[in-house]
């Protein structure tokens, strides 16, 4: 994305999530608050819960912090579905407004309802499924762009996903891999090629809200260093200074959960921005990137006219006849900077004055 000016522009992700709460109504005036606050898309999540969550699997704490109950995982995230004809209904807004729709599946059958059905030409990896080998295949399998988040990643194994990735791009109805083959994919040539046109990485701390000082903006840098790829900025914290703080980090995709009310039950509203606190937040990193500017050191165009009111001359500091030696007490630097620059104050001392000087007279 570019913006005026040639300026590099941070694609920004309105995270709906679940924070519908099941409710299309909700979901509809999610992708609405989204465009109103400036977002480039608005995203959501697509699953079955029972094809990607066992009956056995248990809450996070910070779930049920947020939500105030006590029960499985399956039973908290049944409530939090959306349907297909939903999902339609959710792209058709958002091409009326002109905001783009993403989502991330959780299960095969979401998967190929987002590429085969809806249409989706980028998708986003949650970080959960970092390790979901065969999911992350049949991901890349779709030729579609990838958003990867790496919540609670090491290097190695964002790595060994980006083999896999590399693979299936590569092989898209490809045979049963062997773990050689996602290594050789990742190191050819043509792999790295593929990587670099359709992958992007998230950092990403995997805790609602995450501390501050778990954030480790930093090792956006070490991500950037160690694969090559465009790397943003997946955002749990309270408030909106660190998402703010990683576009000035060199962060070219933002993703920060929103809701419309903090106080709605469901496990991620509690983490979220109202929208007016996600327009604030775009609108601060819009000027952030203005800020940035293109690194040249120089005089710009809205401090040029204070250059001569701000610096200094070389004037008399007594009264000076015509032909008077000029010396250090008989010479002082003071503004306005239209006269001689006092980096010539060496070459004027030991001359003589050709004229008449009071005092304060420029030189």
């Amino acid at each position: 994305m570019i913006c005026k000016g040639g300026l590099s522009m941070t694609y920004i992700i309105a995270e709906a999530g679940v924070n519908h709460n099941g409710c299309e109504k909700l979901a509809i005036e999610l992708v609405e608050a989204a465009y109103y606050s400036g977002a480039n898309a608005v995203k959501f999540q697509t699953f079955k819960a029972s094809k990607s969550i066992t009956q056995k699997a248990v809450q996070a704490d910070y779930q049920i912090q947020n939500t105030g109950k006590t029960e499985s995982q399956l039973e908290m995230v049944s409530r939090l579905e959306l349907s297909y004809n939903t999902h339609h209904e959710l792209i058709a807004r958002c091409n009326e407004l002109g905001i783009d729709f993403l989502s991330t599946a959780f299960d095969n059958e979401s998967l190929d309802f987002l590429v085969n059905d809806l249409g989706l030409k980028t998708l986003k990896i949650a970080s959960g499924e970092l390790t979901n080998a065969p999911f992350i295949l049949k991901h890349a399998q779709t030729g579609c762009n990838l958003i990867v988040s790496t919540g609670m990643a090491i290097l190695g194994e964002i790595e060994m996903a980006l083999g896999i990735i590399a693979y299936g791009y590569l092989n898209p109805n490809g045979k049963e891999p062997a773990q050689n083959d996602f290594i050789a994919a990742y190191t050819s040539s043509e792999g790295k090629k593929i990587l670099k046109e359709k992958v992007s990485l998230l950092h990403c701390t995997t805790e609602y809200p995450a501390p501050v000082e778990d954030v480790n903006l930093s090792a956006m840098d070490t991500m950037l260093n160690a694969f090559k790829l465009p790397v943003g900025y997946s955002d749990h914290t309270k408030g909106i200074a660190i998402p703010i703080a990683a576009v000035a980090r060199g962060a070219r995709i933002i993703e920060k959960h929103f809701t419309l009310d903090k106080n709605m039950d469901g496990p991620d509203h509690k983490a979220s921005l109202e929208p007016d606190e996600l327009a604030l937040m775009i609108s601060s990193i819009r000027s952030v990137e203005q800020a940035i500017g293109d690194g040249i050191k120089g005089a710009q165009k809205s401090e040029i006219r204070n250059k001569s009111i701000a610096r200094k001359s070389l004037v008399a500091a007594t009264y000076i006849q015509s032909g008077t030696v000029f010396t250090a007490e008989n010479l002082a630097v003071k503004r306005p900077g239209t006269g001689i620059s006092p980096y010539s104050y060496w070459d004027i001392i030991g001359s003589q004055a050709t004229k008449d000087y009071s005092p304060d007279d420029l030189i």
